[in-house]
């Protein structure tokens, strides 16, 4: 418990009448307070009249010469005396709202409410003659706040050495969270109360292959529980990271507190600002039901609309591709022989002694665009088609990867016209190996490229250490270079979907051709290290507030030792499962990610994924418990065709879908795709049953899911 002594209480009780300003949701339910204690500035929110974040602290500390040389420079006591964080008085407020509907490109909902009162506070430091605004926006589901700093003469140009927003919990409540880290968020998740995490997180990471940990801090967004007779779920997280750093969480665990930790570049700079400028949005989620924390769109709504003049090019894509092989270890991206000594401009790569295990050849490609063609998808990946793969990975190499090269068994005309023969359009791979700024160079005659042979979706990954070298993957340059890329891509018509990038944060309601991304643990880490049953139910909460997520699902062989015999890898699912993911997860670039050969054997099951749809009208989150279970019905974009998902964890679970979100009246016909009797993720993973039921809006279907298993539906208006 926190101690608290009465001189603190009555000094806060006396500070509340002063330089107190007071905000409500539209619904009533929010109340925010903020005021200036001592001059420096403070805020909490309540719900239904409860705290539910105590008063906590605001602003930044700058370094007080923004020519900052050295990363032993940030220490220096002088850069005190040049903070935002002290030293206030409140010179004005002005309050606005809003209360608006608008329809993203692509998304969960045809439609998106956008309701909020606001509060926008001056503060003056009279010390250096500097304002600073707090701006607060509070919604029926929460608060979003943010830094502006407006041009003015004392505040022009400033180097950020760290940001102090704060979120201060009265009580300790159960976390689900993932080790901080500058380079990646591809961790397990970990379940314990917030005290606990010091005492789990050194055991909460693996090796990657860029790594740069923050000891006792987590990743944003961040869900919790605050347990007992009345349980409230909060989420915290971050809206509209634009020419800014993302921030991670510090924790406080005796106090149950967090503290933003902003990512910095290797000489301890955190983010180089020219006013008039703000910072990203600081989002705090919270509700009684885990549904609704779910079902907010807050981090959308606190980004611009998009100024894309046209985006009739951006479209749901469902694919296939070479690609699963390459993971489990079947086929290879290289062409030649692992780690040659290789030049792109001088080797002659047709004189390459090709290792004979080259994924992205042409008949395979072939194969895999018939399959594909067969089965009503709308593109295919190809990853390893171009040059430079031999030695691409752990020299820090900049010039790796052209972009516009093939192998030479890769014919990119020949194939590219023999997919639009079969209705399929090829989807481009663009690995950079963490050169970030030779991506940057080769962008146009990439995208040029792409245009020529009609490849309209690329794939982007960061695999590696960042170049420039002293970048990291979220600090400020290179969350600026991953918008570059988006604006260039529009500048071609191109949608993006990039791996191994910072996680999102509602940018799409900006960059909407930016329309799904990596950023976090997915299926191929299936067959590296693992994923615990558990992870699927836990990332809708947590990466999959701010955005879509390429998850890769689909996986019908889980079993690797298929493959090679002796093989303990597993992906930790039921197939049933797998199918459900497709619900659960919003993914508007839907992959198949499986062989062609594993979906052959699997027909009647893989009907489901040939139904389910990419983008939607409306989504019911039925049912949900972070890190337990998620049952979730969409109805899909332009159609009366609703599909719904239910997983588990690694917990048999029983569950009663009722059809009421139905339109009331009408006759519908469900396919219904469920876990065997026998069936089990380690034991009998492909055990399934399929059967069709009419159904209306009053009937109730009872699924007994079995550990890490699931159940889909596919539901059809009767003519």
């Amino acid at each position: 418990m926190k101690k608290i002594t009465i001189g603190a209480v009555l000094f806060s009780m006396i500070c509340a009448g002063m330089n107190a300003q007071s905000l409500k949701s539209p619904d009533g339910k929010f109340e925010m307070n903020f005021q200036l204690k001592q001059g420096v500035p403070y805020y909490n929110l309540k719900y239904n009249g409860n705290v539910v974040v105590e008063d906590s602290k605001l602003g930044l500390r700058l370094f007080k010469d923004t020519a900052i040389k050295f990363a032993s420079e940030v220490a220096k006591p002088e850069d005190a005396k040049n903070d935002l964080n002290n030293g206030f008085t409140k010179t004005d407020e002005k309050r606005d709202f809003k209360n608006e509907t608008w329809q993203p490109v692509l998304g969960e909902k045809k439609n998106y409410i956008n309701n909020y009162n606001e509060l926008a506070v001056t503060l003056h430091q009279a010390s250096l003659d500097r304002n600073m605004i707090v701006k607060f926006r509070l919604f029926n589901d929460g608060l979003g706040f943010r830094y502006e700093f407006p041009q003015q003469k004392n505040l022009n140009y400033f180097v950020i050495r760290e940001e102090d927003s704060e979120i201060d919990f009265p009580t300790d409540m159960k976390a689900w969270w993932i080790v901080a880290d500058y380079e990646s968020q591809e961790y397990r998740y970990q379940e314990t109360k917030i005290s606990e995490i010091p005492g789990r997180w050194d055991q909460a990471f693996d090796n990657h292959s860029s790594q740069a940990l923050l000891k006792n801090a987590v990743q944003s967004p961040l869900m919790l529980k605050k347990e007992g007779k009345n349980p409230l779920y909060v989420n915290v997280g971050e809206a509209a990271v634009l020419d800014y750093p993302a921030s991670h969480l510090e924790v406080d665990a005796q106090n149950f507190k967090f503290k933003t930790h902003l990512t910095p570049d290797k000489q301890g700079s955190k983010g180089y600002i020219q006013t008039s400028a703000v910072s990203p949005w600081r989002t705090i989620i919270v509700s009684p039901k885990a549904e609704e924390v779910l079902d907010s769109k807050m981090m959308f709504n606190l980004n611009e609309p998009t100024k894309y003049t046209d985006t009739s090019y951006i479209h749901p894509t469902k694919y296939m591709g070479v690609w699963w092989e390459m993971i489990i270890g079947k086929s290879q991206w290289a062409y030649g022989q692992p780690q040659s000594n290789v030049h792109l401009d001088k080797t002659d790569f047709s004189k390459l002694t090709p290792n004979g295990k080259h994924g992205a050849n042409n008949t395979k490609v072939k194969e895999y665009i018939d399959f594909a063609a067969e089965n009503g998808f709308d593109g295919l990946l190809i990853e390893g088609w171009d040059i430079g793969w031999e030695d691409w990975y752990g020299h820090y190499k900049e010039y790796v990867f052209d972009f516009i090269t093939p192998y030479p068994d890769f014919d990119i005309k020949m194939l590219n016209e023999y997919a639009h023969s079969k209705g399929i359009k090829l989807i481009m791979h663009h690995e950079t190996s963490g050169s970030a700024t030779n991506y940057e160079r080769w962008a146009d005659k990439a995208f040029q490229l792409m245009n020529k042979y009609g490849y309209d979706a690329v794939k982007t990954g960061y695999v590696g250490d960042m170049i420039p070298r002293g970048e990291h993957h979220y600090s400020q340059w290179t969350i600026n270079h991953y918008y570059r890329i988006a604006e260039k891509a529009n500048e071609y018509k191109i949608m993006v979907n990039s791996h191994e990038s910072v996680r999102p944060g509602g940018e799409s309601r900006t960059y909407p051709n930016w329309i799904s991304a990596e950023a976090a643990r997915g299926t191929e880490h299936e067959a590296f290290e693992g994923n615990n049953p558990d992870h699927q139910t836990i990332l809708p909460f947590t990466r999959w507030m701010g955005g879509s997520m390429d998850y890769t699902p689909g996986i019908f062989q889980t079993k690797l030792d298929y493959y090679f015999p002796g093989d303990k890898r597993f992906v930790k699912t039921t197939l049933a499962k797998q199918l459900a993911l497709y619900v659960v997860m919003y993914m508007p670039l839907q992959m198949a990610a499986d062989l062609p050969e594993n979906y052959k054997r699997h027909m009647d099951a893989f009907q489901f994924i040939k139904d389910v749809a990419a983008d939607w009208d409306d989504t019911k989150i039925l049912s949900a418990e972070p890190g337990d279970y998620i049952v979730t019905a969409r109805k899909a974009k332009g159609t009366e065709n609703w599909f719904v998902g239910g997983i588990t964890d690694e917990n048999k679970r029983d569950y009663t879908v009722d059809f009421s979100f139905l339109d009331k009246g009408k006759k519908y016909e469900a396919t219904i795709y469920e876990d065997g009797k026998d069936a089990d993720y380690i034991n009998n993973p492909q055990s399934y049953n399929i059967y069709k039921k009419q159904i209306t809006s009053k009937s109730k279907i009872n699924f007994k899911m079995v550990r890490s298993g699931g159940f889909a539906i596919s539901i059809k208006v009767k003519n």
